[in-house]
């Protein structure tokens, strides 16, 4: 055995150093991967305790460091063109009557007030691990069609106009990184029985964090904060466009001069 070792010094060598190499290309490799999985930031957008319009639209921080959200922009695909809106405030509507006495005196409370306002503030720093709903993705729907004034029958639009697809986009800043992060998140939008139907048009929340994706959303996040965005809309009103068209023809038609009968 020692004989047959000695004779082979040499490829032993080789081979020992060959397999050195592979061992710490490995172990090179696995530390690149966990660096790699600490620095990659991962938020999740995803429908909770119903599978309908019903759902809320939860927003799960699954990165190993805080993500500062600073953005939730909704978008409203329909039949006649696109609404967008800035739901980073979670809208809330209250009638006179709707508190009695007990409510009114427990939000005089310092640590009920400031629940109040963690639940109608949507930006802000969101702990690893942790998440938040921004209500239901009915109560979307119904804000952007009320934003464009479109007239609803329950969930559904009312009329011809259909509703497609409902985008979630989210813009934040990952840990002490200078760049923004972004993800967003479609569902398909189907009329059933006067009701809509949800469902997600990926299996996966689409990550924007490559380097050209984060370039493009610091210029949107510069323009955003430039212009104090709330809402934009392609959404073009085919029933009013109809009665401008006709107002106008009848307009026109009045203009033109009429011929007398001459005796």
């Amino acid at each position: 055995m020692y004989d047959w070792i000695a004779d082979h010094q040499k490829v032993l060598s080789v081979c020992a150093s060959f397999g050195s190499v592979i061992i710490w290309l490995v172990y090179a490799q696995l530390l690149y991967l966990g660096f790699r999985r600490q620095r990659s930031p991962r938020l999740i957008i995803n429908r909770g305790r119903n599978k309908d319009v019903n759902a809320l639209c939860l927003i799960s921080n699954m990165s190993a460091e805080v993500v500062f959200i600073e953005y939730i922009i909704a978008e409203l695909e329909t039949s006649e063109g696109t609404i967008t809106m800035d739901v980073t405030d979670f809208e809330q509507e209250y009638d006179e009557g709707d508190e009695d006495p007990v409510e009114q005196r427990s939000q005089s409370v310092p640590d009920q007030r400031s629940l109040s306002v963690m639940d109608n503030v949507r930006q802000g720093p969101m702990e690893s691990g942790g998440f938040l709903h921004i209500g239901t993705f009915s109560e979307l729907i119904q804000r952007l069609a009320r934003d464009e004034g479109i007239l609803m029958h329950g969930d559904a639009p009312h009329g011809d106009l259909e509703f497609t697809r409902i985008t979630l986009r989210l813009i934040g800043i990952y840990g002490p990184e200078n760049m923004p992060i972004g993800a967003e998140r479609s569902f398909d939008l189907t009329v059933n029985a006067d009701t809509l139907t949800l469902r997600p048009a990926s299996w996966d929340t689409k990550r924007l964090a490559s380097l050209w994706e984060r370039r493009k959303l610091r210029k949107t996040l510069e323009k955003l904060n430039a212009t104090d965005f709330s809402s934009a809309s392609s959404f073009r009103h085919v029933d009013r466009e109809e009665n401008d068209e006709n107002r106008s023809v009848a307009e026109q038609a009045s203009k033109k001069p009429r011929c007398n009968d001459t005796a």
